[in-house]
């Protein structure tokens, strides 16, 4: 008896490490010892593994199995070990031929079943990108894994089976047993969903206006007006018109859906961009990510390359909101907790809604509004200064008036004004690419005001604004990224004096209502 060799991968955040899984078989009494930094729910795995292989025809040896995980220094969690220790044991006791440089991914049953991890997609990332293209998974994952290219993946629904490819004898293996597949749930049939279209808005003219520029550019949203006025309609409609995702953009958003335990659509990479809309009482874990142990991605990082959408966003508590600005900035959120670092995504177009005061009536002239100052000021007090800082579109929504809403006239659809934004991207990765980026919402200043730098006769009203302390100078940057989206939603090859004026008017919409 030698040791047995497998592999397996270990995930902090998105980020996948190979581990080594060394198993021996020493000559003392009977035990099952795994080393290097196992969790709670690996330590389990002992019983999980014996039981398998028992229920399977190839019981374990009854001596002392000791298997370790390399490097013992990084942390390792979940179920998802399971099948690499056993392929080591087994080896290590002659009764499987070498494993080589196959990772092995899946939970065991106690009936021999391989059943499905989540994170596959992430973990076969990390595998091909260290040299090892020999995967193995549980059937159910075989689908989701065969999404990274260069990954030869094989599935399973047994460890008979498995043990059999690999060279185990057959005469006492359970190679009969043949469990049948659970049917995957589903709420509906995706096909037969009525995606939200933007002509069921009724007038709003100004803020459609200001979503579609929005999405033209990736900027940030503001929506302030009282109940019923149409902010969450306008919002729900804005990832309808953003482009679909590139080929690394979806294999990014498809992994973090993945490892959060989202249902994956298992053919397909997830091609649409995300929608994330949480109730205003969740907790930054929820929004931001957190948890026991390493940390899951929340909300945020869910919503990477789509839209996160905060209704009633005073009514947040304010460390949540506060919790944003950092990836608004980087376009990442990294959270640290005692068991390790994980680094995830979270480049997402942030729309908040609000009303202008608790009742929500302090409109037009506020006759009906019972709020006193001091209420109104706490309530939109709650988002920070910091934060509405770095949101490029502040828009003052009104209430619906009768002739807009009793108009027999059919508003634009989505695929209309989406076709306008998807001509206005398309300029922008034209100008940008020599810069490396996409969109205007991610040029730095030093660009800005550097090689896309504007004439002083186009930027004066915005030079005043922030000498006189109206603008900071993020503020500054922001305007000047909305004003480029204008030109681009017009077919102008740079902002002019009256681009600069619209964006500061959307920027400081709010503020002057």
């Amino acid at each position: 008896m030698g040791v047995g060799r497998s592999y397996s991968v270990a995930l902090l955040g998105l980020n996948g490490y190979i581990v080594e899984v060394e198993a021996d078989i020493g000559q003392t009494l009977p035990n099952f010892v795994i080393l290097g930094l196992p969790d709670a729910s690996l330590n389990e795995a002992k019983e999980r593994i014996r039981s398998a292989a028992q229920n399977s025809g190839i019981p374990l040896s009854r001596r002392k199995i000791t298997a370790n995980l390399i490097p013992a220094s990084l942390p390792k969690r979940g179920s998802g070990f399971d099948l690499a220790i056993t392929m080591a044991a087994l080896r290590a006791a002659g009764d499987i031929r070498s494993t080589e440089d196959t990772v092995f991914l899946s939970e065991l049953g106690l009936d021999g079943r391989l059943r499905p991890v989540r994170g596959v997609l992430p973990a076969v990332m990390a595998a091909v990108r260290a040299g090892h293209h020999q995967i193995v998974v549980a059937q159910a994952n075989v689908a989701e894994a065969r999404l990274v290219p260069g990954a030869v993946v094989r599935g399973y629904k047994t460890l008979a089976r498995l043990a059999f490819d690999f060279g185990a004898e057959p005469k006492d293996l359970a190679l009969d047993y043949d469990p049948v597949e659970e049917e995957p749930v589903s709420d509906a049939d995706t096909g037969d969903l009525i995606a939200p279209d933007l002509c069921d808005v009724s007038g709003q003219h100004d803020a459609r206006r200001a979503l579609e520029v929005a999405a033209a550019g990736a900027h940030h949203v503001l929506l302030c007006g009282p109940p019923g006025a149409g902010k969450t309609m306008l919002a729900e409609r804005l990832p309808g018109l953003l482009p679909d995702l590139g080929d690394q953009e979806a294999m990014e958003v498809t992994a973090i859906h993945s490892l959060a335990a989202v249902q994956v659509d298992s053919v397909h990479l997830l091609r649409r961009p995300p929608f994330e809309n949480p109730h205003h009482s969740a907790t930054a874990a929820a929004i931001i990510g957190g948890g026991s142990g390493l940390p899951r991605p929340g909300a945020a990082s869910r919503a990477h390359r789509g839209v996160l959408f905060l209704d009633e966003a005073p009514e947040y508590e304010r460390r949540v909101l506060d919790a944003l600005r950092q990836p608004l900035e980087s376009g990442e959120l990294v959270i640290h907790r005692s068991a390790g670092t994980a680094a995830y995504p979270a480049r997402f177009q942030l729309v908040l809604a609000a009303n202008p005061c608790p009742c929500g009536k302090a409109t037009g002239k506020g006759v009906e509004c019972t709020c006193t100052p001091v209420m109104r000021r706490r309530y939109f007090g709650r988002m920070s200064g910091p934060l509405l800082d770095r949101v490029d579109i502040q828009l003052s929504v009104e209430r619906v008036s009768l002739a807009d809403f009793g108009q027999a006239t059919v508003e634009e659809d989505t695929a209309t004004v989406a076709q306008r934004v998807g001509a206005a991207r398309s300029r922008q990765r034209e100008r940008l690419a020599i810069f490396g980026m996409e969109t205007n919402a991610q040029v730095p200043g030093r660009i800005l005001r550097g090689e896309l730098r504007l004439p002083a006769a186009a930027t004066r009203i915005l030079d005043t604004s922030l000498e006189r302390g109206i603008l900071t100078a993020r503020g500054y940057d922001r305007v000047l990224r909305l004003a480029w989206t204008l030109a681009d939603l017009d077919y102008r090859d740079q902002p002019g004096a009256d681009d600069i004026g619209q964006a500061l008017g959307l920027r400081q919409a709010v503020a002057a209502a």
